[in-house]
């Protein structure tokens, strides 16, 4: 959700052919043996370099006897009280309307659990609002007004509407959308689309009582149609827990996720036995295999099971994310899937 270049991708990865397809690998990624991760206590997986820092804080929770819960939610509170985090909380860049607007949803394995909420605007904290749905309501979600007014009788403080330095980017591209063809405008609903200013931060973690929890949140599109509701807040789309099996989470561009209910799918293919890593780049093939797109999607996922494997994918040339357990904290990057040829590799595999 920003208008500049924020993925950076790590120069150790060595560039890989198998079959004739490409994919990329981490040097140096972890392979720890299962027992080793169980002694760790935990596994936390996130979206991106910015995910490491609050999976840093949910390791934190959980090792002073937190739940997983307040883990999901501590964590991701530190990426959405960044500031100067264009895609997540209230530093994200704004809509069409100069309107932040927040997506976000937070998800139990023990009970399958969930609570989610869309386009709410002036809370800081949208996962936060979405657990307390999740345990005050009936409900699973709920958006705009009605979310920000649920949230303003929750007593949930209100932040800035937007920041200094978005509003002068909005202002830009106002101007610059002002300026272009009325055909080009109506073409994208006056909201041009960018390659880099989708990133979210989702967060799956496997608790020391070999429990799974989840969290995603998220600014969404830049520049997006007001009202404009993109995976992260979807259950199966951009999160899905399953406490018998696993868990995912996607960032990229929300409707080329949502449209195939990604999370979910990943999670069903780990269901048939799959590693998390096989899971998520089967996720990919099978997605690019229907869309028009084939893998011009900009499509990522995390994901992690409950054994404590993980993995992640992306199209392209892929993505970074973050893995923390135990005295071990790292970023790493993730293979990228250029053919529908391309083999599982890398993640935690023993």
């Amino acid at each position: 959700m920003s208008a500049m270049p924020r993925r950076r991708f790590l120069q150790s990865a060595a560039v890989t052919f198998a079959g004739g397809a490409i994919y990329q690998r981490a040097q140096g990624a972890p392979l720890l043996p299962l027992a080793e991760l169980r002694a760790q206590g935990a596994v936390v997986v996130s979206t991106w370099p910015f995910g490491q820092p609050a999976n840093e804080k949910a390791l934190k929770v959980l090792q002073a006897g937190g739940a997983g819960l307040d883990a999901i939610e501590q964590g991701i509170n530190v990426t959405e009280s960044d500031a100067g985090n264009p895609s997540v909380g209230l530093g994200g860049i704004p809509n069409a309307d100069g309107v932040v607007q927040l997506d976000a949803c937070i998800m139990s394995g023990p009970g399958h659990r969930a609570g989610s909420v869309g386009a709410l605007s002036g809370f800081p904290h949208p996962i936060s609002v979405a657990r307390r749905i999740m345990e005050t309501t009936r409900h699973v979600m709920l958006v705009g007004d009605g979310a920000a007014k649920f949230a303003t009788e929750q007593g949930f403080a209100r932040g800035p509407e937007l920041t200094a330095g978005q509003r002068d980017g909005w202002e830009k591209w106002r101007r610059e959308q002002a300026a272009r063809p009325a055909p080009a405008k109506a073409a994208t609903g006056g909201a041009a689309a960018k390659p880099d200013n989708h990133d979210t931060i989702a967060m799956v973690l496997l608790a020391p009582d070999g429990h799974l929890y989840g969290g995603c949140s998220t600014s969404g599109w830049g520049y997006k149609l007001a009202g404009r509701v993109g995976d992260s807040p979807i259950l199966g789309s951009g999160l899905y827990v399953d406490d018998d099996i696993g868990a995912a989470g996607a960032t990229g561009i929300g409707e080329n996720v949502m449209r195939y209910c990604g999370s979910f799918l990943v999670v069903e293919y780990m269901r048939q036995g799959l590693h998390p890593q096989e899971a998520c780049l089967e996720t990919i093939r099978r997605i690019a295999k229907k869309d028009p797109k084939g893998f011009d999607l900009s499509i990522n996922f995390v994901a992690l099971d409950k054994k404590g494997r993980f993995g992640a994918a992306g199209t392209g040339s892929g993505f970074e994310y973050s893995v923390t357990c135990g005295k071990f904290s790292r970023v790493l990057q993730s293979p990228g899937l250029t053919s529908s040829k391309v083999g599982p590799i890398g993640g935690n595999r023993k």
